[in-house]
């Protein structure tokens, strides 16, 4: 699929992953106008840490890279408020921005090479396990694939689908995991996360 090289962006404190699920509950006019412009185009928008400022009021300052974010379902809580349940695509690098008088941010963004499509290693196989029961525990709380907080297929066999969900499910400040977020190898950020659950008696 062809991505564009502009795009809305929306600043949270929260790190969103490649294929990670993202609930947000939308009242802000321009968020609002921001989503139906994207259910009715079938497009994304940018989801990017806030450095500076909060998710509500002025446009907030926030890191440089991001990821993608695409709506997989909503409901409509009351009239004006949106719920909507989207999942992480691609990460962008952003090289310049537009405040628009709504004080909705556009992004000029170049993407980012997604994570290469390799096995995990037998080595992290553990932290493959560890995994597997964190997942089971939501499918067994949420019925409905459609909001659960992972999202299928689940890929306990993929270096990068298990250091992302890992590191993701992980209780640590934001700003490790825009750091493990913005990593260029899946191997290095599994390593990471490995390191960061033994130190804490998880694995």
């Amino acid at each position: 699929m062809r991505r564009p090289s502009t795009i809305p962006l929306f600043p949270l404190d929260t790190v969103l992953f490649p294929d990670g699920v993202l609930p947000l509950r939308i009242f802000e006019t321009r968020y609002v106008d921001m989503v139906r412009d994207c259910m009715r185009n079938d497009s994304g928008f940018g989801v990017c840490r806030i450095t500076r400022g909060s998710e509500v009021g002025e446009p907030a300052d926030h890191e440089s890279i991001g990821c993608l974010a695409r709506i997989r379902s909503w409901d409509m809580e009351q009239p004006g408020v949106l719920q909507i349940w989207t999942r992480g695509e691609a990460r962008f690098r952003i090289i310049d921005r537009e405040i628009r008088p709504d004080g909705l941010i556009r992004a000029d963004v170049t993407w980012l090479p997604d994570d290469p499509d390799e096995p995990l290693p037998v080595e992290f196989e553990d932290c493959a396990q560890l995994l597997r029961r964190i997942v089971a525990d939501i499918v067994e709380r949420e019925t409905d694939p459609m909001r659960r907080m992972v999202g299928e297929p689940y890929r306990f066999d993929s270096l990068a689908w298990v250091s992302n969900r890992l590191a993701e499910f992980m209780p640590l400040a934001s700003r490790a995991k825009q750091s493990m977020m913005s990593a260029d190898s899946a191997l290095a950020r599994m390593m990471v996360v490995r390191d960061l659950l033994r130190r804490h008696g998880a694995l």
